[in-house]
Formats: C-alpha cells, sequence, structure tokens
C-alpha cells in the first residue's frame, strides 16, 4: 500500500520576486498578517529586471520617487537611478519586511488549474535549477511577474546576419566579459535601452552609432531632484518623500495631459529643447522629430542630458536609415551607406508574456487570454481568485502596482469577513463592446495584443491609465461590485456582495 505525500497549501502565491512582487508580498503581510504566502522566482535572485539587465548605464526612466513604493521613501540622492541603487533598495525591503524566508529561488510556474470542487488552484512548479517538478495548491494566484519575457528578447530578422565576422549582443543578454573598448559600436534601436547604452559606452568604445529606423522624442531631465534633496534636509525622510512623490505624480500628470491636449506645441517644445542640446547645425528633424505625436509612445529620458553630451563631443551619433543586410564588415543600409562596426546592439525590444508563460485552467478548461477582459486591470473575467499586477504605460510603472496591492489586499479582507472562498468577474453583458488591454503604439506592445486579454467599454472593464481614477476606483471606492460574484466553496450560488 502507497500514500501519496500531502500538498503544501497555501492562502497566496506570488508570481515573481521583482519590484511588483516584493510589494506585493510587503502588503500582503502587513494588511492581512494571517494569510499564508510564497513567492515563487524562476531565477536564482531577487530583483527582477534590476538583477536580470546588465548592459552598460541601465538604470530607470522614471524618478525613484514615484517608482519607489509609498511605503518606503527613496534615500539616494539621484531620483534617475541607476540599477544598482534600485536594486539595492529592493533588497532593502525584502530585508527590513522579513520577507526572504518567503522567496522560494529557481521555482518557475508551468501550470495552474483552479478546481471549483475544492475552490484552490494546483501549481505544476519547476526547480530550474535540479528540473524537479513539484505541486502546491493555492487559495489565490498573484501574477506579479511583469509583461516579458525573461529568457528572450525581441530581434527581428536581419538579412546577412551570419555573415558578420564581429560580436552581436542583445541587452538583456549581456555578456559579462564583453569587451568594447576602443571598438567601433552600432546600437539598433531608438527606444530607452538605446539611449542609456550610448552615453554609457560613449568615450570607451571607439564610437558608437545609434542606428533607428524612427525616431523618439528625447528629454534631457536632472539626474537629481534638487527639490527633494533640499527638503529632506528640513522635513526629514518621510514627510519629505510623501511630498516630493505628490509633487512629482501632479508634474508627470500634467506633462502627459499637455502634450495630449496640445500636441503640435509639445512638439515644438521637445525639438527645441533637443536642438539647444545639440551642435549647431545638427539636423534634428531627420533623427529627432518622430512620425507620431509625444506620449503616443513613451518619452525617453536623458539625465544631464547624456546622450545629447556624447554627440556634442563627437563619441557618438546618430543614423535614421533601413537596414538591407549585415555584412561581414558592419551594416548595408537602404540609402547604400555601410557603418563598420566590431560590435552590433541588438537593443530592439522586448517578448510581452503574461503569467510568465505558465498555462491556466479553470475545471479543466484552458483559459485563453485573449477571450477573457480585464476587471479593474488586475482579475480576468470568469477566472476565479487570481489577480495580476499591469502597471502604467504613461507614468511610473509602481504607481498602480501599489494600488492594485491595496485593492487585492481590501479584497481578501473582505472575503474574510463575510466566509468567501471564491471570487469571480463576470461581464454582465455579453455582448459589451472590447478593444485591446493597452492602447499604447510601442512595437512591443502592438506585437503582442492579439495575445493579452482584452478590455470593455466601461467602467470596471476598461484599463485605467490615470493614477488619479485608480486612487477613487482602486482605493476609494467599495470592494463589491455587482459584476464581482462570490461564494462559498460549498455553495456555488454567486452573490454580490
Amino acid at each position: 500500500m502507497t500514500t501519496s505525500t500531502p500538498v503544501e497549501h497555501l492562502d497566496v502565491v506570488i508570481i515573481g520576486a521583482g519590484i511588483s512582487g516584493i510589494g506585493a508580498a510587503r502588503y500582503l503581510k502587513t494588511e492581512n498578517p494571517g494569510k499564508t504566502f510564497a513567492i515563487l522566482e524562476a531565477r536564482g535572485a531577487s530583483g527582477g529586471t534590476w538583477d536580470l539587465f546588465r548592459y552598460p548605464g541601465i538604470r530607470s526612466d522614471s524618478d525613484l520617487h514615484t517608482f519607489g513604493y509609498e511605503f518606503k521613501p527613496w534615500r539616494d540622492k539621484q531620483s534617475i537611478a541607476d540599477a544598482p541603487r534600485i536594486l539595492s533598495y529592493l533588497r532593502e525591503t525584502v530585508a527590513e519586511n522579513g520577507l526572504e524566508p518567503a522567496i522560494r529561488y529557481h521555482h518557475k510556474l508551468l501550470s495552474a488549474a483552479w478546481s471549483s470542487d475544492e475552490a484552490r488552484w494546483l501549481l505544476e512548479i519547476e526547480r530550474t535549477d535540479t528540473g524537479e517538478r513539484t505541486s502546491l495548491s493555492a487559495g489565490w494566484l498573484f501574477n506579479a511577474g511583469g509583461y516579458y519575457r525573461y529568457d528572450e528578447g525581441f530581434t527581428p530578422r536581419f538579412e546577412g546576419r551570419d555573415r558578420f565576422a564581429g560580436t552581436i549582443v542583445h541587452p538583456q543578454h549581456w555578456p559579462e566579459d564583453l569587451d568594447y573598448a576602443g571598438k567601433r559600436v552600432v546600437v539598433i534601436g531608438s527606444g530607452a535601452t538605446a539611449v542609456t547604452l550610448i552615453p554609457a559606452m560613449a568615450g570607451t568604445a571607439a564610437y558608437v552609432t545609434m542606428l533607428q529606423r524612427t525616431p523618439t522624442y528625447v528629454m534631457p531631465v536632472p539626474r537629481e531632484d534638487k527639490i527633494a534633496n533640499g527638503l529632506r534636509k528640513i522635513l526629514g525622510e518621510e514627510r519629505a518623500y510623501a511630498l516630493t512623490r505628490r509633487k512629482n505624480i501632479r508634474k508627470g500628470l500634467a506633462v502627459w495631459q499637455f502634450c495630449q491636449k496640445f500636441p503640435k506645441t509639445a512638439r515644438g517644445l521637445i525639438r527645441y529643447v533637443n536642438k539647444k542640446q545639440l551642435p549647431k547645425g545638427y539636423p534634428v528633424d531627420e533623427h529627432f522629430n518622430p512620425p507620431y505625436d509625444p506620449w503616443d509612445q513613451r518619452l525617453c529620458a536623458v539625465p544631464g542630458g547624456d546622450l545629447f553630451a556624447a554627440i556634442r563631443k563627437g563619441q557618438a551619433d546618430v543614423v535614421t536609415d533601413k537596414i538591407a543586410t549585415f555584412t561581414e564588415k558592419g551594416i548595408l543600409l537602404e540609402s547604400g551607406r555601410e557603418l563598420e562596426a566590431d560590435i552590433i546592439v541588438t537593443a530592439t525590444g522586448l517578448n510581452l508574456q503574461v503569467f510568465g508563460g505558465a498555462t491556466l485552467s479553470v475545471d479543466g478548461k484552458p483559459v485563453i487570454l485573449p477571450e477573457t477582459v480585464a476587471y479593474k486591470g488586475m482579475m480576468l473575467s470568469d477566472v476565479p481568485n487570481a489577480a495580476f499586477a499591469i502597471g502604467y504605460t504613461n507614468s511610473s510603472w509602481t504607481l498602480k502596482i501599489g494600488l492594485l496591492c491595496e485593492h487585492f489586499c481590501r479584497l481578501l479582507a473582505h472575503m474574510d469577513a463575510h466566509g468567501y472562498d471564491v471570487c469571480r468577474p463576470v461581464v454582465a453583458d455579453p455582448d459589451m463592446p472590447t478593444k485591446p488591454f493597452l492602447d499604447f503604439a510601442a512595437g512591443y506592445v502592438q506585437r503582442a495584443l492579439d495575445q493579452l486579454p482584452r478590455q470593455g467599454d466601461r467602467m470596471p472593464w476598461l484599463t485605467s491609465m490615470s493614477y488619479h481614477s485608480d486612487i477613487k476606483l482602486l482605493r476609494a471606492d467599495d470592494i463589491t461590485d455587482p459584476e464581482l460574484h462570490f461564494s462559498h466553496a460549498d455553495v456555488r450560488e454567486a452573490v454580490s456582495s
């Protein structure tokens, strides 16, 4: 006679030990101290993006007074901070809140199967260090694994790639031993990664060229927030951080609203600033005048105008053209010009991935994400006891994550107070029009829209990108909603209060 080992059960399983997962765990431990939980992290270290990416100069493009947690002041003098400082901040959060024992490293979620009979998720997990398969059950699943694949960046097919005699690198997998001193470097791309790499490599490399197909809006910003640093001396850490955070939230919102309302004026102002930063006679319109309006895609922030400084010093340049083919010596452009290179960096973007690539099923039926609708931007229609954390595309990611975590903890408390075991969003009108989950023109989003959930045309099925709207929806409004159904494990009739 054999007996099976009982599967460990936890109240909540959080996927990912990056900035979202660490924040979710802290909120859960603080607001729902009786809950058992674990964080599953596929890699061997915490920090997510800020530990994964190792390319030169990696930094946040949002200020850390809003990108940081509301509950933990950002104390460093850098406002636009580099990765080591952000990683230190995250790991301080883990240590200060006693979260390390809850993190299970090398644990990758492969699948999650919901059973209505048992009112729980059965999780299949792979140990990434040993290949061992294990199981775990959970009352709730909270996906905080971000939105892109950690094992693979996006690289389009380049004709003649195999002919190139030099080194080709994707920033997501930067070799620690890559020596670019005295080398000619071409960085393909024009987004946040590219504008970070250029000034970081300039000066050490012989020359760095940013090769872009389409220009991006680039704005110089101060590396340090002098007002924030001054307020700390007067008000102390806690009060200064709260005040700076409010200031920067309003400032960011004002800039975004101005760009949306007066796109031509915003374009002109950005061009004026760019022209002042660039050498006299530089072709600004060719290289820094995108065909789309400001904030149709994210603006790229360059601390201290370092990208422009590298161009002024003659250490770097921008080329706007299309690639015809790679050659033995570099890249042949459609214009006929050849860019010679020793190293080519493909800063061509990310591959989106939801729920870390894990498959979901409900009572044996696979969950097809494009057939679901996002509820309050954090749950999926007809999928019980599962939440996910996706931040803003038009301001600091963490602003929304904090509100989602608060709301999630309030939801768990409401269920406990009423003895509910199951919570499931249900669209009341099956004919409700839907649209893509993210209304954002960035290439990495557009490539993956058919793999993402949808959003509706009204609350609570709209995916809000407004912090102030979300404060009302997620922090102030009541948990109960006619389209959020609660039930007991042994009672199938859904109730809405």
